[in-house]
């Protein structure tokens, strides 16, 4: 067995763990954020059965699943950087969930871009939820004003995403966009990595994004 596809195991195997101990029975889904890694550590991961991945740069993203997607149509591909509106038109194509949206300017492009090829992506609107300077993402108060635009245009909202700050406790945060989301009444909520998944399924995660812990570190 490839050690990325073990890595995954175990990290599956502690999630359910964790939650049985705590009688949560929703098992979140685990984004497997491949940006950086080659395929040679990819592939096992897809061979195992693994369909959800994440990656943050349009033309990385392309080049490597390109023609892996049309070979294996169950893969769902995740968006999961800053997205700049011209390079909407690529990752309206590629991708199936975009979890970066931050501004109207940003919705509505992908809206328009969506039309033209006929095909609904989801969508998770990013929270600065820290209201960190250097962090993208809408501001809490405004979350409301940027959900009510987007349905306008129908856009496909599914949910919440953040990232809280480093060297906080992510929980108050997971917390905080739980009711956020919830307030919504959204389906699905996109939050925890490497070092907090598991704080975060125990507060209502729906999608993990893991990349170190399966894939190893980047250099």
């Amino acid at each position: 067995m490839h050690n990325t596809v073990q890595k995954l195991i175990d990290i599956e195997n502690k999630i359910k763990s964790n939650l049985e101990d705590i009688n949560i029975n929703n098992l979140p889904k685990i984004i497997a954020v491949s940006k950086t890694f080659k395929l040679d550590k990819i592939l096992p991961l897809i061979d195992h059965g693994h369909i959800d991945f994440g990656e943050n740069k349009i033309q990385e993203a392309m080049d490597k699943w390109t023609d892996i997607k049309k070979k294996n149509t169950k893969i769902q591909l995740h968006m999961i950087g800053k997205l700049q509106t011209n390079k909407v038109k690529f990752a309206v194509k590629l991708f199936d969930y975009i979890h970066s949206v931050d501004s109207e300017k940003l919705a509505k492009k992908i809206v328009d871009e969506q039309e033209k090829i006929n095909k609904k992506i989801k969508i998770f609107i990013q929270v600065n939820i820290g209201k960190e300077n250097q962090k993208s993402g809408i501001e809490k108060d405004r979350v409301n004003d940027l959900v009510v635009y987007c349905k306008k245009i129908n856009l496909n909202v599914v949910g919440l995403m953040c990232i809280p700050p480093v060297n906080d406790d992510p929980i108050v945060y997971f917390r905080e966009i739980f009711l956020i989301n919830k307030k919504f009444n959204f389906s699905d909520l996109s939050m925890g990595m490497s070092s907090d998944y598991l704080e975060a399924s125990e507060n209502g995660a729906t999608y993990l994004r893991i990349g170190s812990s399966i894939f190893g570190q980047r250099f």
